[in-house]
């Protein structure tokens, strides 16, 4: 009975995983991202350039700001305060989508509500990332980090189906729902929006800030820009945090490439439908999760370094396969088997970042963790259109998500985990 007050923050903390998922599922991948290439933006050419300009401009301000409001928290001890307000403005700024008719006037103020969605979700994830240490020892950090990365996957796919049945797929739509304005499609940013508030609250109740006093606003401002500026500048002294943010930067860049261009390769080079293509990425979802999960139980056995050795390994190995595989049935089950080493190599990020920030300063280094997953994110699809166009070939193209996920696990190789009490 003693641990079931540590359970029960631990769970309220992992189901938060569950609520902020629909965003990237729901908004940034599968459904609204869809809507406006397709039915806002003038055209899909230009949406597509559209859409990725907003979210280099949201990956800018994530960037610049992740590090800063870290430490202001730190300093302040606000962290709650900061996520509350921060799930607030994503479910608020989401939940304007609506709004977005499928009219090309429309685009700019589609993407400000969902650039300013993205940066208010990523910036959440600081706050609440930082909130792992002080849940359980150190020795089961990678057990609930990773059940709750699975817990997300989860998530974003019961959204996502939610959606799907309660309002794209049904025709005539319930309701009242207009299809002609494209109502059933814009209904599922309220559907998100209320995901969020409604899964999002128990962790604002069960983990109160660090006990201590609590400065005025402008003190823990100063005092938080003093600690960020004083963090980046001692990064140099630090040479195994240094070295894994590097590494961190190269292989989030490979696999958030891979998030976004996987489902194209497979349209290309296999002729998938759309309807195929949906299901491909509810699988990889599905296998993702429940590779996170898996690993969470004997991550904490293996460590956190090596679990993402093992994955980065893992995908190097099936991603060279895939690549050459030419038949439709083998990319399938070579591209699951990847999927299911995402998710690892992702919650155990968390966890070695968790066990390797001093516990005075973990929220602004998980804001430096937002920054080593932000700030190039420009270069794999850069890398990828440019080998593409240079050769013609998709498959060379997306090769180059296997160098990156190279040079990262090359980097983060000599890393040594420096423990803080």
């Amino acid at each position: 009975m003693a641990e079931r007050p540590g359970r029960t923050k631990a769970f309220a903390w992992a189901l938060y995983d569950w609520a902020n998922s629909g965003f990237p599922t729901v908004v940034s991948t599968f459904v609204i991202a869809a809507y406006f290439t397709q039915g806002i933006a003038p055209d899909p050419i230009s949406g597509q350039a559209q859409w990725g300009w907003m979210q280099t401009l949201a990956a800018i301000a994530i960037a610049l700001l992740s590090p800063i409001l870290g430490a202001i928290a730190d300093q302040g001890r606000r962290r709650r305060a900061m996520l509350a307000l921060c799930t607030l403005l994503t479910a608020i700024f989401t939940a304007l989508i609506w709004f977005a008719r499928p009219d090309p006037t429309d685009a700019l103020y589609a993407l400000i509500c969902i650039g300013l969605a993205t940066i208010a979700f990523e910036l959440g994830t600081v706050f609440y990332n930082a909130m792992l240490p002080g849940l359980v020892p150190e020795e089961r950090m990678g057990r609930l980090s990773g059940l709750a990365w699975g817990l997300g996957y989860a998530g974003g796919l019961a959204c996502l189906v939610l959606a799907l049945v309660l309002f794209i797929q049904p025709n005539p739509s319930p309701f009242g729902l207009d299809r002609s304005t494209s109502e059933h499609v814009r209904a599922t940013a309220l559907l998100v929006a209320a995901w969020i508030v409604v899964f999002g609250w128990p962790v604002l109740l069960a983990l109160p800030d660090p006990a201590g006093p609590r400065p005025g606003i402008g003190q823990a401002m100063r005092a938080g820009l003093a600690e960020a500026f004083n963090i980046l500048r001692g990064l140099p002294q630090r040479p195994a945090m240094a070295r894994f943010l590097i590494a961190r930067l190269f292989y989030t860049d490979g696999l958030n490439t891979l998030f976004a261009f996987g489902a194209i390769y497979a349209a290309g080079v296999h002729g998938m439908a759309f309807e195929e293509i949906l299901l491909f990425g509810i699988a990889m979802n599905v296998t993702a999760g429940l590779g996170a999960a898996g690993f969470g139980l004997i991550e904490d056995r293996l460590g956190s370094k090596t679990t993402i050795m093992v994955a980065l390994g893992a995908m190097i190995v099936l991603g060279t396969l895939l690549l050459l595989a030419q038949d439709k049935t083998l990319f399938w089950i070579l591209a699951l088997a990847l999927g299911s080493f995402m998710g690892p190599a992702q919650a155990a990020s968390r966890t070695l970042m968790a066990q390797m920030a001093p516990p005075e300063e973990v929220t602004a280094h998980f804001g430096l963790f937002a920054l080593s997953g932000r700030v190039t994110g420009f270069l794999g699809p850069a890398a990828l259109a440019l080998v593409t166009d240079a050769t013609g070939s998709q498959a060379w193209g997306l090769a180059t998500v296997l160098a990156f996920l190279a040079l990262g696990a090359v980097i983060l190789a000599p890393v040594k985990l420096v423990r803080h009490s």
